[in-house]
């Protein structure tokens, strides 16, 4: 990922992909650049350019002095992971941000519109992803060298995988392969369930063809495939309006079964420094980040820097980092800390004490959580000092010590896209609701060894008297928050908008505010609207 090369000739500019993609450039402008007209000139050059995919998703870009892939005032701003993040998680209780910046307020109180400008970024950052992916594919396809068969499924995979966030934020995106080439044209618009057909085709045709499990981290491995497959079919409902539990589960087995991964003993461990899959058991695909060779504002540093601040969550003090750290952005709001923390069984009935500001006195492991200047956020826009802070990702080791490639301002954290927790809890909510007392004991058994490494002991587990919706969607927010994944299942459970689950600033206001249920999907950006006339300036219902 490090590499710095001119992938395929493609040239990018302003903050503008058009749907009319320019002409490709084969001719090599001089033999240090990797261009489609020069790939097959030596294998290495194949690895180099699958790695440039990879690095479509979590940096800017690899231009000269990291110039960005697409240009903009801010690269990392609008990078895929980061705008992925806002998108998932300042739209849910999990997070709200401070900056005055143009969008966030819409997407702290769901009252965005198809000019947000973080809905275009990542509508096209996954355009570019996907292009990149087809004209790699289009272009080694026919290699049969094993190695580069392995880079083409691969690709296949990163492609897979934007689709999958394409339907789930857009249900709609333009539709392409490496059968429609990369020129001048409109990309036909395929529907969501058009494309869920496309993606599942696509990763059971590679299954076989990727590495084995854990063959060669970060790159992608049969059980990333089977991981979103698995992730795909349990949101098949909200997609496709027909519910697949049951092949969700048979992917999860696969998983789970497979012998390759176990949970971390340390929940802590999958968001520290040495949370790769080189040392971290849980890892099963994730984007690396390592502090040397992926340098930017982005992914686990942006987490980490906009959610520190100079008196609560010094970065310096929780982090390990010093250099332009303190962003004072994005925190919890309070409903969130009542689904982590029971405050009445941890503290009585009696006001959280000044003295445990960090809930030290939870029995779950997984709260890093800190109180701030108070826990109610007198407006969208107040202060990062208000609410509660969230310190769970850091740029240190598990143990506290600094990681080998450490630097002081980027952490060496890898972003965690699937880890084996998640196996377990996708595997439980689909035998729960499968039905059946056996189905439910069983999920139960899953639900319980991610509470028993959550608790240290078997306090937390719970019965299958005690097992129901709510509690699914809770237990997935408490192992699961600050990963991108809160509005994809809060939009499953029928919580993202309505007035079912309320919180702070909801729909604008400070007790929450019931909202449309157009909202569960985002708008397609005005621009790309207009740009593409296979839209027929039809955008989704509601916008």
């Amino acid at each position: 990922m490090n590499k710095k090369i001119l992938i395929f000739g493609i040239i990018l500019s302003a903050l503008m992909i058009s749907s009319c993609v320019k002409d490709l450039d084969v001719t090599p402008e001089d033999p240090t650049k990797i261009l489609a007209g020069n790939l097959g000139d030596d294998p290495q050059y194949m690895k180099m350019a699958l790695g440039k995919i990879y690095a479509s998703f979590i940096i800017s870009g690899q231009g000269a002095n990291g110039g960005d892939d697409i240009a903009a005032s801010d690269g990392n701003f609008f990078t895929t992971m980061r705008a992925l993040w806002n998108l998932q998680e300042i739209t849910t209780d999990e997070a709200i941000c401070a900056w005055g910046d143009v969008g966030i307020a819409d997407l702290n109180t769901q009252t965005w519109s198809p000019s947000n400008p973080f809905l275009t970024a990542l509508y096209q950052r996954l355009a570019l992803s996907i292009t990149y992916a087809n004209d790699f594919i289009k272009n080694a396809q026919d290699n049969t060298d094993p190695d580069v068969v392995k880079y083409v499924a691969e690709a296949r995979f990163l492609r897979a995988l934007a689709y999958s966030w394409a339907i789930d934020l857009f249900g709609q995106f333009p539709f392409t392969t490496e059968a429609d080439g990369v020129g001048k044209f409109f990309p036909e618009i395929g529907t969501r369930a058009e494309i869920f057909n496309y993606i599942e085709t696509e990763l059971i045709d590679i299954e076989n063809t990727l590495g084995e499990p854990r063959f060669s981290y970060p790159q992608a491995d049969q059980a990333a495939a089977w991981m979103l497959l698995a992730r795909l079919y349990l949101n098949a409902e909200v997609y496709t309006g027909t519910a697949r539990w049951n092949d969700c589960k048979i992917y999860c087995d696969k998983v789970i079964n497979g012998g390759q991964y176990s949970l971390a003993d340390d929940y802590r461990q999958n968001f520290s420094a040495d949370n790769d899959g080189r040392h971290n058991p849980e890892m099963i695909f994730a984007w690396e980040q390592d502090g040397t060779n992926v340098q930017g504002y982005v992914g686990t540093t942006f987490i980490i820097e906009s959610s520190s601040d100079a008196t609560y969550i010094r970065a310096e003090d929780f982090h390990g980092l010093t250099s332009n750290t303190n962003w004072n952005g994005n925190r919890a709001r309070v409903q969130f800390l009542d689904l982590m923390v029971d405050t009445l069984a941890t503290y009585g009935n009696v006001p959280i004490p000044s003295d445990d500001p960090t809930f030290a006195q939870s029995p779950d492991n997984r709260v890093f959580l800190r109180t701030k200047k108070a826990k109610d956020i007198p407006s969208p826009s107040a202060s990062g000092d208000y609410g509660i802070g969230v310190y769970k990702f850091t740029a240190r080791n598990s143990d506290g010590t600094l990681p080998a490639t450490y630097n002081t301002a980027y952490a060496c954290t890898d972003f965690p896209v699937f880890r084996l927790a998640d196996a377990y809890m996708m595997r439980a909510e689909a035998l729960f609701r499968t039905g059946g007392a056996a189905n439910i004991d069983a999920a139960v058994t899953d639900i319980n060894r991610i509470r028993e490494r959550a608790y240290g002991n078997t306090d937390g587990n719970i019965t299958a008297a005690g097992l129901s919706l709510d509690f699914l969607i809770e237990e997935r927010g408490r192992e699961f928050y600050y990963e991108a994944q809160r509005r994809t299942d809060l939009v499953r459970f029928g919580k993202f908008t309505g007035g079912s689950y309320l919180w702070q600033w909801k729909g604008g206001a400070f007790n929450g505010a019931s909202t449309s249920d157009h909202l569960d999907i985002f708008p397609i950006p005005g621009d790309e609207l207009a740009a593409n006339p296979n839209y027929n300036g039809l955008n989704n219902p509601g916008y």
